[in-house]
């Protein structure tokens, strides 16, 4: 192989064209990867569908998060029942209140355990198996978000509420659930009408156990 700079190979225009729109692909895939930095930001854990994992949207998340407060009261404690979006907008600061409450996101990916002793992890297939560190009956109030839509995943789930609630219980679910959640856990279908980042198939809504502004949103 000849040293001479006549024998280095050259790229054609149109060659060079294509690497630069690759490249510039390339960096901002990467850019918006790195993006949003706030670990407690509502999609700072990427979405898993596998596991049915659908955030709220944030306006949601901040409705539902003021609710939790107005009814947990001063100091209360409030369970975040694979609902850790709210559990994020609690620690985000920016609702009113939240300083003035503790939460805990009881949830089955392991991502949320870097929020260290706020996270509980959590198999609704073993609706009472949760550590010593959770004591019955010790949270104002629990907000659940079963994670599938099915009578053996809400009945599960409902255990685990009953054994963490003192009483008040805010349940996001999907609409034809409704006669399964009442029967279940005595609960009202509210007005508020929930919404997440992406569109759901299934109409999605929030029902509750004690007189709510929801009821009437």
């Amino acid at each position: 192989m000849s040293d001479s700079d006549d024998d280095v190979p050259t790229l054609s225009a149109h060659t060079l064209a294509a690497l630069q729109e690759f490249y510039n692909e390339t960096k901002v895939v990467t850019d918006h990867s790195a993006a949003p930095t706030d670990q407690f930001a509502v999609g700072a854990v990427e979405e898993d569908w596998r596991m049915s994992q659908f955030w709220y949207s944030d306006e949601t998340a901040t409705q539902l998060a003021e609710e939790a407060v107005r009814e947990a009261g001063e100091g209360g404690r409030i369970a975040c029942l694979s609902a850790p979006s709210v559990y994020q907008k609690l620690k985000q600061g920016v609702v009113d209140g939240s300083d003035r409450v503790s939460a805990v996101v009881l949830e089955y990916d392991r991502r949320f355990a870097s929020y260290r002793e706020d996270f509980v992890f959590y198999d609704y297939n073993e609706p009472l198996s949760l550590p010593d560190s959770v004591s019955p009956h010790s949270f104002d109030i629990v907000l659940a978000d079963p994670p599938y839509l099915s009578e053996e995943c809400l009945s599960k789930v409902t255990q685990t509420i009953k054994y963490l609630s003192k009483g008040k219980v805010l349940l996001c679910t999907g609409a034809i659930m409704e006669n399964l959640a009442k029967d279940l856990l005595d609960v009202k279908m509210c007005s508020f009408l929930p919404k997440h980042n992406r569109n759901l198939s299934n109409e999605f809504r929030c029902f509750v156990n004690y007189p709510s502004r929801l009821l009437s949103c």
